[in-house]
């Protein structure tokens, strides 16, 4: 990525991060230890306890090496997706800190934690994207069997896991780039549908690491999973990021050979074309 694509990714980034979900997230996430640090507001709050104790400093020790872990875990990721990814873990921090502080101000705190996820979600993505929404399991399976000589590159998602809200744009800017008239990009939401996510081995359970999932299928048939389970059963992870996934599921190549076969398709009727008017002519 260059200086110019670097400096506008983390433009529209912070444009982002302007949405009321992120502002008010990164307030509960950040809410005790600004309150502890800024003298008024600890005056206030805490009536001038304001250094941290053992057992607060291991809390947020704990909850920064929890992040670390998981941001690890979860490879490379825009801004945005980090701090979504940790939102969820320096909030139940946060509780357990407040909580122990006041018993008050923690349960006020998990009330407000709740609010903030019934009143404002976080927002899913509204740009440009080629990609087909399948409204039921039954015309997912039609569609995908009815021409073998179609490519569909399909994500098995949930409309509440975070990891597939993240994954959105993406997903979205893929499509834009590589779909063709022979090689779509769609979605089903498992959440709505789980009986497609049974059929083809995809957990839909909030403990999930299976969501989001992208199947590659040709010729009517699934040929690529990622994630996927091995022979012994276990789980192999993926890390959903622009070149994993174009290295992956080799995105150049399968684009070039739809083309070609588009290409080839409108030359020959084409010619055919041309011999039926000569035909005609004589």
């Amino acid at each position: 990525m260059g200086i110019a694509d670097y400096a506008s990714a983390s433009w529209e980034a912070m444009k982002e991060l302007k949405h009321p979900y992120y502002l008010v997230n990164i307030l509960l996430s950040l809410s005790y230890p600004i309150c502890k640090l800024i003298p008024p507001v600890c005056t206030f709050v805490f009536e001038g306890e304001c250094q941290f104790e053992g057992r607060e400093t291991e809390i947020l020790f704990f909850m920064l090496l929890i992040v670390m872990a998981r941001a690890r875990k979860t490879g490379s990721m825009t801004m945005v997706a980090y701090l979504t990814n940790s939102f969820m873990y320096c909030k139940v921090a946060n509780a357990a800190l407040w909580f122990f502080a006041y018993k008050p101000y923690g349960l006020f705190f998990i009330v407000l934690f709740l609010l903030q996820g019934l009143v404002l979600p976080q927002p899913t993505y509204k740009g440009p994207q080629k990609i087909t929404y399948f409204r039921d399991g039954k015309t997912f399976k039609d569609e995908i069997t009815r021409d073998k000589k179609m490519t569909w590159l399909i994500e098995f998602y949930t409309a509440w896991n975070p990891s597939c809200v993240n994954f959105a744009p993406l997903f979205a800017e893929l499509s834009n780039k590589y779909a063709l008239e022979n090689f779509k990009f769609g979605k089903i939401d498992l959440g709505r549908y789980p009986e497609i996510g049974t059929e083809f081995g995809i957990s839909d359970s909030a403990f999930s690491k299976q969501l989001p999932t992208l199947i590659l299928f040709q010729e009517g048939k699934s040929s690529l999973y990622r994630p996927f389970v091995d022979s012994a059963g276990k789980l192999i992870k993926f890390h959903f990021n622009k070149d994993n996934i174009i290295n992956v599921f080799d995105l150049n190549n399968v684009h070039t050979e739809c083309k070609k076969v588009t290409e080839d398709k409108a030359k020959n009727k084409k010619v055919g074309g041309n011999t039926n008017s000569h035909i005609k002519e004589d």
